[in-house]
């Protein structure tokens, strides 16, 4: 059932097969199903069925039988999804009172076994019938108006107004269309060009290993990514990735949510918000949550024959790439990437509706894009600016027809008119299951897999990190050098218990395995730091030769593509992980001391209404602890300690101006954001001191992540004096609730 597309069989053209293919799918059905769904159909509907409904079942009657079954199969994986959100026993009565007898089985038992039931119960209700497919349908049809999540209504609306030309879309995004010799030649040129491209996911090597780089097939290392049709990058005034792990949390919290899951093959199906198939999308994920490596398993899904063959040639670009580019026209651009295309383009071009564009890291684009620009350009021989080419085709004057597939960072979309893409996702990262499939997938041994797993699902702060690939992959890399140690002293000392440590014990381990003299190791660090730092306060991830050269760092050091990633054509640079990059800004205050640099620099922070200093911020506090920074002893600078006395009686500054504001969100925000500063210090004199005044906690109607409650359990577990807590509307969750029982015993009082 979950390879439906492919049990359809193999066809080099389209129009010409459909009515075979049909057919050729009802005189394969068993002969006695179709007489009891011609005979008995009309007893799905019941007495009490509203006329809504029963519109709703006579749109369904008019199907035909191989359209109602190819329909039902092309919503498999959504129904899975969305009846999980439901109540299984609900929909269980429904199905029964409409007359499909036997579904006790189907009963939970327990949450762990429900996707198995539910997986079981719609192959069961698929070799039933059309009398069992139209009776879920309608039940589904009927539990919408009591259950109702943005997935189910979408598909339902999907089915209404598309179920009679679904069965063409699908054959056609299985088959293809129908190409001249001489297209289908350079077709399968460009296919096999592309597959060697993009068959192999290349990742750093962990700190232990000598190669610079190791590549991996997509079957043994890629882990499935969750996306949501969102809107939600709209006024981000928090730091993008916290703001993402809420939005993450919540999903996980919510039993019924209005976010719609979207598979990576329906990303260009029916949208219900815009009501049409899209052909604009727009792909928003914060930096590290798998959003070039979605794009890579886009185009190696539709090389291999399993992704959207609507598609005659898909055309991929990195817009840190086409930063080069100053002025060129469409064909230019597209024969930079693919040459050979240049006897057939023209041909190629000649159907917009068979071509799909995808252009990667809108975020990281020097061009300027307005689009609402009235200037656009029609012709793809005419050159024009860059920015200019891809507003065009998303506006429809170019290559009017063609699809686009786009990816970008919150905060860029957050500054541009969106209203042009039909279709906006965000790509939520990892759920749990993803996660320890991550582990079992990077760690060659099941048994090392698992211990490590372990490790970070007991540490609360790692393991809400871990939605984002990127802090997977870090975690891993930590865990596989520390769980190495023979002695149980060392091991214990290279097990990452902050945020902080985490990043802190990486870089250490980077450094350890090269053979660079520390002088020569402490000023490249020294140089990439300031280069950090100046890229965290002014919104920037990537740098180029220049940049480089401003702040001393030396391109030709060995040491350097540990931390920063080089890409040619233009030369430009960037950090591994945005996180590295705020972990290096803030690392630099204690490699090289200077107290005008930090106070400007604190003052700066605080000034940033967006969030963008938030991390920044908690890596300086966690590494005023002694033993955070001796993870890095031999690279900080004399006056280290230094460093760390002013950064706390910044904070101790901090508490007191949070005391001097007036009651409001924006206080108990602030107040939120002081405790997770505290909970990296690991400090509990200081907490201890610093919140002696605090006998009452309001935070009432902030809402509270399952790390924003083990950083405020800690708080009240070094602050024994709290009689006081108000945590009213917070929405902590279960999870939530259950990290900070441990810490409630000594309040009076707790709302």
């Amino acid at each position: 059932m979950t390879g439906f597309l492919l049990s359809l069989h193999r066809s080099s053209t389209h129009k010409s097969r459909t009515g075979e293919r049909c057919r050729g799918f009802l005189n394969a059905a068993n002969s006695r199903d179709l007489i009891m769904d011609q005979g008995s159909e009309m007893s799905v509907i019941t007495e009490d069925d509203d006329g809504d409904t029963k519109r709703f079942y006579q749109r369904l009657c008019q199907y035909e039988h191989h359209v109602l079954r190819m329909t039902y199969e092309y919503f498999q994986d959504d129904l899975l999804y969305i009846i999980r959100k439901l109540s299984l026993p609900s929909l269980l009565h429904e199905l029964t009172s409409r007359n499909i007898p036997d579904l006790e089985k189907f009963k939970p038992g327990t949450e762990n076994d429900k996707k198995t039931l539910i997986r079981n119960l719609l192959e069961d209700i698929f070799q039933r019938g059309r009398q069992a497919v139209t009776a879920l349908w309608v039940s589904l049809h009927v539990l919408q108006k009591y259950q109702c999540t943005q997935g189910l209504k979408a598909v339902l609306e999907e089915l209404h107004q598309r179920g009679d030309i679904l069965v063409e879309q699908i054959l056609l995004d299985q088959d293809g269309h129908q190409l001249l010799p001489e297209l289908k030649n350079i077709q399968s040129h460009h296919k096999k060009h592309l597959y060697e491209i993009t068959h192999e996911l290349l990742e750093n090597n962990p700190p232990r290993c000598n190669h610079e780089e190791l590549s991996f097939s997509f079957c043994t290392r890629y882990v499935n990514l969750i996306i949501f049709s969102t809107d939600h990058f709209r006024e981000r005034y928090e730091n993008e990735l916290i703001k993402t792990g809420l939005k993450h949390d919540e999903c996980l919290k919510k039993n019924k949510n209005e976010f719609q899951h979207i598979s990576p093959d329906k990303i260009f199906r029916w949208c219900h918000e815009s009501r049409l198939v899209p052909h604009m999308v727009m792909v928003s994920g914060v930096p590290g949550i798998g959003k070039t490596t979605l794009m890579q398993k886009f185009v190696y899904d539709w090389v291999k024959g399993d992704l959207y063959q609507r598609f005659s040639f898909v055309f991929f670009f990195k817009f840190r790439e086409l930063n080069r580019l100053d002025k060129a026209s469409l064909e230019t651009m597209i024969l930079g990437q693919y040459p050979y295309l240049w006897k057939e383009l023209g041909n190629i071009l000649q159907d917009p509706e068979k071509l799909l564009f995808i252009f990667d890291g809108l975020d990281e684009s020097n061009h300027t894009m307005d689009f609402t620009s009235h200037h656009l350009c029609s012709d793809p021989k005419e050159p024009e600016n860059c920015g200019q080419i891809v507003v065009s085709l998303v506006r429809k004057s170019l290559l009017n027809g063609c699809s686009v597939l786009m990816t970008s960072r919150p905060t860029r979309l957050a500054s541009i008119d969106c209203k042009v893409f039909h279709r906006i996702v965000e790509i939520i990262g990892f759920f749990p299951k993803q996660r320890q499939t991550y582990f079992e997938n990077f760690f060659p041994d099941l048994e090392l897999s698992e211990k490590a797993f372990t490790y970070v699902r007991q540490n609360e702060t790692l393991y809400t990190f871990c939605y984002l690939p990127s802090y997977c992959w870090i975690i891993c890399t930590v865990l596989s050098k520390s769980f190495q140690s023979t002695s149980n002293d060392q091991q214990v000392s290279l097990l990452p218990k902050t945020v902080t440590q985490l990043f802190a014990i990486f870089v250490a381990n980077i450094l350890s395995n090269h053979s660079l003299e520390k002088s020569g190791a402490q000023k490249l660090l020294q140089s990439i730091g300031w280069l950090a730092e100046h890229g965290v306060m002014n919104h920037r991830v990537i740098f180029d030769a220049q940049d480089l050269e401003s702040f001393s760092v030396n391109n030709k050091s060995k040491l350097l593509s540990s931390f920063l990633i080089e890409s040619a054509e233009p030369v430009t640079f960037s950090f591994l992980h945005l996180t590295v990059q705020e972990f290096f800004s803030a690392f630099v205050y204690y490699a090289e001391y200077s107290p005008e640099k930090l106070q400007k620099s604190l003052t700066r922070a605080m000034s940033y209404p967006d969030g963008r200093c938030e991390i920044f911020l908690r890596f300086l506090c966690g590494l005023s602890d002694a033993s955070t920074r001796s993870i890095l002893t031999e690279y900080l600078d004399k006056q280290a300690d230094q460093a760390s006395r002013e950064v706390i009686t910044w904070l101790k500054n901090l508490i007191l101006e949070e005391q001097d504001l007036k009651e409001g969100e924006d206080k108990k925000q602030h107040l939120l954001r002081i405790f997770f500063y505290l909970f990296e210090t690991r400090n509990k004199v200081l907490v201890q001191k610093s919140l002696q005044s605090y006998v009452r906690i309001d935070l009432s109607g902030v809402h509270m992540s399952a790390v924003d409650c083990t950083v405020l359990a800690f708080i009240m577990e070094t602050c024994t004096y709290i009689e006081d807590l108000d945590l009213t509307g917070c929405s902590s969750g279960l999870e939530g609730l259950e990290r900070l029982a441990p810490a409630l015993h000594n309040l009076n009082y707790l709302r």
